[in-house]
This record gives C-alpha cells, structure tokens and sequence, in this order.
C-alpha cells in the first residue's frame, strides 16, 4: 500500500499502533478507524494512542455487544460470535484511553461503499458474492459449513421472498444504527 501512494502526499510511516515511532505529544489528536480488533495487542496500541496525542483520541469501532442487532446474525451466528470477542469491549477501550469520553452510534447510510458487514444492511444480496465475504475479516474465523449454511439460507429466502417479508423495510431506510461507535477520548 505504501508504494501506492502518491508522491505528492506525506510520507507513509512503517509503524504497528502497539510501537509508534513518535514522541509524548507529538499531535493534537490521534485516531484509529476500524482497526483496533485487527491489533495483536489492543490495549498496548491505545496508550500508544494517548502517549503521543496531546488531545483527543477518537476511535472507531465496532460494540460486539449490539453486533447482533444487524439481520445477518439470524443467518450466519457464528459470524457474530467469532466478531463479538475480537472487539475490545467499548467501556474497556474508555478505561485504557483514560481522561473523560464520549461514545457516540455511529449510523450507516444506505449507500455506505465501504465494505464492513452493516455496510450492506440493506442489500442483503451482496452477501452471496464470496468477494464481499473475502473483503471482510470476519468470515474467516468461521467454519466453512457454518457459511454454507447461512449463505444457502438467505439465498433461498430471498428467492423466495422471506428476507423481504421480515427485513424488508429496511432496503428503504436511509440509515441503520448498528453495532458501530465512535469513542471520543479527551485527556484528563
């Protein structure tokens, strides 16, 4: 990725969130988008976070508490299960940032393009592409039969009109409020 940036936008920094490469303070805020359950340790890569912003840290995240809250987890549970405990609990990451903090649902609109699972909350057919699925991490903490099963589901059901009959609604509405969050973390 980093020999695909373009020449003209600032140097890209080889770095992991656990071991930044910067000094105490060194930014008026720090930021993580989506990124905080992919980490090999979290909590190493939040005070990370803290240690070289002298503001806010906001991080973008995903509540595995309210993960089930999309259609998807009556079709594939496992795909929840294996997400619910790669998330950091969203008290557990406001502790470890420390200061005072916000958290903030996050809604999705219809037209999201980004690839996370509730991006498609309205668009349940894009599940049945196996691309999509390979663009999400999530499905591959979970086994294969499991996937068949719920993908093989969903097709039936919306071939024969079931997905519309009881999720139907929301192909029509212009956001979905999930499982996503945005934590605000101001220093003490």
């Amino acid at each position: 990725m980093r020999s695909q940036r373009p020449a003209h936008l600032g140097p890209a920094i080889d770095a992991t969130a656990e071991h930044l490469p910067f000094a105490e303070a060194s930014f008026d805020a720090a930021m993580a988008m989506v990124t905080v359950h992919q980490w090999a340790d979290a909590d190493q890569g939040l005070r990370e976070l803290r240690r070289v912003s002298r503001g806010p840290v906001i991080v973008l995240t995903f509540d595995g508490d309210a993960l089930d809250l999309l259609w998807l987890a009556d079709y594939v549970p496992e795909l929840i299960a294996a997400e619910r405990w790669r998330y950091p609990a969203i008290q557990h990451i406001r502790d470890v940032l420390g200061g005072t903090s916000t958290v903030t649902r996050v809604p999705v609109p219809a037209d999201c393009v980004d690839g996370f699972t509730e991006a498609y909350f309205a668009r349940p057919e894009r599940f049945l592409d196996p691309a999509v699925r390979q663009s999400q991490s999530a499905w591959g903490f979970v086994e294969k039969a499991a996937i068949e099963r719920g993908i093989t589901r969903l097709r039936a059901d919306l071939d024969s009109g079931a997905w519309d009959g009881r999720y139907g609604t929301l192909r029509t509405q212009p956001q979905f409020t999930g499982s996503l969050r945005l934590i605000t973390a101001h220093p003490s």
